[in-house]
């Protein structure tokens, strides 16, 4: 469950809350909306209060850059459903897509002109998309030999 300043900002600003099952109907722009989107996972709010940092500040990137970027919030439930999908780590998080690709994350509060800089440069036709992490990686050494898997 989100906080009640996640809540009454999403509601305020009209985010949809998406999940596992329709997310993807959200990424997939209908005729004149922009494809470009940003996704807001939130996280545990008693564990995460940056959270409600973050929801300040969402309304604010969706009007500076008003026409060029939808946004929703993920439903909390579903957080760790979709983490590895879109490259998120760290919690609260805004991950902006081209379609169903993301194209960039930003976790935690940041500077006002970070969002500005790394947001204005992932929505280039041309910024290229993330490569799914791959999960972690664990280096094992033995006899001397190093394995990594």
């Amino acid at each position: 469950m989100p906080s009640n300043l996640v809540r009454a900002l999403s509601e305020r600003a009209r985010l949809p809350i998406v999940d596992e099952t329709s997310i993807d109907a959200f990424l997939s722009p209908a005729a004149g909306e922009p494809e470009n989107t940003v996704l807001f996972f939130t996280g545990d709010p008693a564990q995460r209060p940056e959270a409600d940092d973050v929801a300040v500040v969402l309304p604010e990137l969706l009007q500076a850059f008003d026409g060029r970027l939808r946004g929703a919030v993920v439903q909390r439930g579903t957080e760790d459903k979709l983490k590895s999908r879109f490259n998120v780590v760290v919690l609260p998080s805004l991950v902006v897509t081209r379609r169903d690709q993301p194209v960039g994350v930003l976790g935690k509060i940041r500077d006002w002109s970070e969002y500005v800089e790394k947001i204005g440069g992932w929505l280039s036709p041309d910024a290229p998309v993330m490569l799914p992490s791959g999960g972690p990686k664990v280096e094992i050494t033995h006899a001397g030999k190093e394995i990594v898997r």
